[in-house]
């Protein structure tokens, strides 16, 4: 709506100048205010998470690195460019550790290395990934075998939603970390524990999700004694 606010104006002070309408109009056309937190979160639900899992071809390089990509954006709520970061040395497979180097303020952090997530990079890097000296974790499994950035992650993203039929506004790798917060709020876990666990840098970038708390939010609508018709 901004943008279509702005070529509008553009396109009113173009008529005035070519003096196709004899007053510049531009000035009444407003920008609609933009309040902070009005959008909901872009997340799916639990069951199109399970779908897009499920639609992945992990017979095929490809598959097998964008099902552990994916895993670690459901899991741990990874931004697309912390996937694309993350490297051989942050794997500490003996004490089952995942680091995220500089996730938050500068400071990386550690997460136990679930079970799923693991044998998924495992059959990644035994089955999927090309043999590199780079000491990046994803790669391309085309030559040149170079590591991908953060906007592959996210296409890969939105072309796995495409492939499993999810339609989401602006789909990408923020859709599975929505996904991640949203199951972290529904757990009803506190949104210092959410902001910490998903790398937020300000306790306002959780706030948002309280809008999709949804039982929690009709449970304070209802007040005490009351019930839904």
């Amino acid at each position: 709506m901004i943008g279509l606010c702005c070529s509008l104006r553009v396109f009113l002070r173009y008529l005035y100048r070519e003096g196709i309408i004899a007053q510049d109009l531009s000035p009444t056309v407003e920008t609609p205010r933009q309040y902070r937190l009005a959008d909901l979160p872009r997340a799916i639900s639990w069951e199109e998470v399970r779908q897009v899992l499920e639609a992945v071809d992990r017979r095929m390089a490809v598959g097998r690195r964008d099902y552990a990509m994916l895993l670690l954006m459901i899991t741990y709520g990874l931004r697309g460019h912390e996937v694309a970061g993350v490297r051989l040395d942050d794997l500490d497979w003996e004490r089952e550790r995942l680091r995220v180097p500089e996730r938050k303020a500068g400071h990386s952090t550690a997460y136990p290395l679930s079970s799923v997530v693991g044998e998924a990079i495992l059959d990644y890097l035994q089955h999927g990934r090309p043999q590199s000296a780079d000491r990046h974790l994803f790669l391309r499994v085309l030559a040149p075998f170079v590591p991908l950035r953060g906007s592959s992650v996210s296409n890969q993203a939105t072309r796995r939603l495409g492939q499993a039929g999810i339609h989401v506004a602006r789909p990408g790798s923020h859709t599975f970390r929505h996904s991640c917060i949203q199951r972290l709020v529904d757990a009803e876990l506190s949104f210092k524990t959410i902001g910490d666990y998903v790398g937020h840098r300000s306790p306002s970038s959780t706030q948002g999700y309280t809008k999709i708390a949804v039982e929690t939010l009709r449970e304070v609508a209802l007040g005490d004694g009351e019930e839904i018709a």
